[in-house]
C-alpha cells in the first residue's frame, strides 16, 4: 500500500515542487498573440488517381463518378455512359490546409487529403490539380501531387489488417499559394493584444511591462483578454512588434485543481488554499481467493473420474477511522503533506478534494476531465 501510495501521488508532489519554487517570467509571444495576425482555413473537393484498385465503389460513391466525369469532359474525353466508367483506381477526397498569415504568392504550403467515400487506402495515389477556397468563396492556393500514407491496410481471404489510418495522407509543400490577403501592418493605427488565458492581473502587468519598455503611456489594457498599443506617425511596426513580443513579465493564475480521474492524475496550482478541516479516510477491504484442488479416484475403481473441486475463502479487513487535521490558510506544500500523512490512493485523494470543495474549504476552481 506505501509503495502504491508513494507512486500515486508522485504527481501532487511534483506540482507541488514546481509550483511552489520561484516562478519564472515569461515573453509576451508565450501568452498572447497580435490581433490580425493569424492563420485562415482553406478547403477544396478534389480526386486522388492512380490507386491500386482501393478507391471508391462508383456504385456506392455516384460523386466520384461524376467528379470523373467532369474531369475528362474539361479534359476533352466525352460522351460517356455510366457503364463505361468502372474504374476502381480512383477517390473523391476533401483536401484541407491552413493558410500562414501573410503567405506571399508563390509560396507553398502543406495539405491534409481525406477519402470521402467508400476507399479503402490512399496509398499510391496522386492528387489532381485541386482549387482551395476560403471562407468568403475566393481561391487561394491550389494542391497537386503524389500523397503520402503514414497507415496500411492488408487483407487476404479470411484475415485483414489495418495499421493507422489509410484514408488520410498528406503532401508536403503540396498546395502553391495563388491569391494574397490584404494585411499592411504600417497602416494601422494600433496594435492589438490578445491574451490567450484572460486576466485582468496579467493584462494590466502585460501593460506596465510594455510602457517600461517603450516609454511613456501607449499601451492600455481594454479587458481581460485585450491591450492596445497606440501608435506614433512613421513607426516601423514590424520592428516595434519584434520589441513587444520579446518584453517579459510574471502572468497571473487562478487557483485551480486539475483532477484526471482516469489516471489518476492530480495537478494543484500555487494559489489554492483550504481552511482548516478535519479529514477521515477509512474502508472495508473484502478479498474473495478461490483455490482449484484437483480430486482422483481411488487407484483401483471402475468408473471413476478426475475432477477439480473449487474451494472459496473469503477475508474481511476493516481499517480503523482516523482523523487526520488539515489547517486553514495553508500553503501548496502543506496541504500535500496532509494528503501524503493520511496515507490514501489516488481515488481516495481525488474524492477527499471533492469533498473539502463540497464543504466550501477548497478555495480554488476544481476541474475534472
Amino acid at each position: 500500500m506505501r509503495h502504491f501510495l508513494k507512486s500515486i501521488l508522485t504527481v501532487v508532489v511534483f506540482a507541488a515542487a514546481v509550483s511552489t519554487g520561484v516562478r519564472a517570467d515569461v515573453r509576451v509571444k508565450d501568452i498572447a498573440h497580435f490581433e490580425g495576425v493569424r492563420e485562415n482555413q482553406l478547403v477544396g473537393y478534389g480526386l486522388v488517381v492512380g490507386l491500386n484498385g482501393t478507391g471508391d465503389t462508383l456504385r456506392n460513391s455516384p460523386f466520384t463518378e461524376k467528379s470523373i466525369e467532369g474531369m475528362l469532359e474539361r479534359l476533352g474525353v466525352g460522351n460517356l455512359s455510366e457503364d463505361t466508367i468502372k474504374t476502381k483506381n480512383t477517390a473523391a477526397v476533401m483536401v484541407t490546409a491552413m493558410l500562414p498569415p501573410f503567405a506571399r504568392r508563390g509560396s507553398t504550403i502543406d495539405v491534409v487529403i481525406s477519402s470521402l467515400g467508400d476507399a479503402t487506402s490512399l496509398r499510391g495515389g496522386t492528387l489532381v490539380v485541386t482549387p482551395m477556397t476560403g471562407a468568403d468563396g475566393e481561391v487561394y492556393a491550389v494542391a497537386q501531387g503524389p500523397i503520402a500514407v503514414a497507415g496500411f491496410a492488408a487483407q487476404g481471404i479470411n484475415a485483414s489488417i489495418v495499421e493507422g489510418v489509410p484514408t488520410v495522407a498528406r503532401i508536403e509543400n503540396g498546395a502553391t499559394v495563388e491569391n494574397e490577403i490584404d494585411f499592411d501592418l504600417n497602416d494601422m493605427n494600433s496594435i492589438r493584444i490578445a491574451l490567450r488565458n484572460p486576466d485582468f492581473t496579467t493584462a494590466v502587468r502585460m501593460a506596465d511591462a510594455i510602457n517600461e519598455e517603450l516609454g511613456g503611456n501607449r499601451a492600455v489594457p481594454l479587458d481581460p483578454s485585450t491591450v492596445e498599443i497606440n501608435l506614433t506617425n512613421k513607426q516601423n511596426v514590424p520592428q516595434l512588434m519584434a520589441v513587444v513580443e520579446n518584453v517579459e513579465l510574471q502572468p497571473d493564475t487562478a487557483a485551480k485543481v486539475v483532477i484526471d480521474a482516469r489516471s489518476g492524475t492530480i495537478v494543484i496550482g500555487s494559489h489554492v488554499r483550504i481552511d482548516e478541516v478535519a479529514v477521515s479516510q477509512g474502508g472495508l477491504t473484502v478479498i474473495v481467493r478461490e483455490d482449484m484442488q484437483v480430486s482422483q479416484p481411488e487407484p483401483i475403481s471402475i468408473g471413476g473420474t478426475t475432477v477439480v473441486v473449487p474451494e472459496t475463502s473469503v477475508e474481511v479487513n476493516q481499517q480503523e477511522v482516523q482523523f487526520s487535521i488539515l489547517e486553514g490558510d495553508v500553503s501548496l506544500q502543506r496541504l500535500v503533506d496532509g494528503l501524503n500523512a493520511i496515507g490514501v490512493s489516488a481515488t481516495q485523494t481525488i474524492s477527499i478534494l471533492q469533498a473539502i470543495k463540497a464543504a466550501g474549504a477548497l478555495h480554488a476552481d476544481l476541474e475534472i476531465i
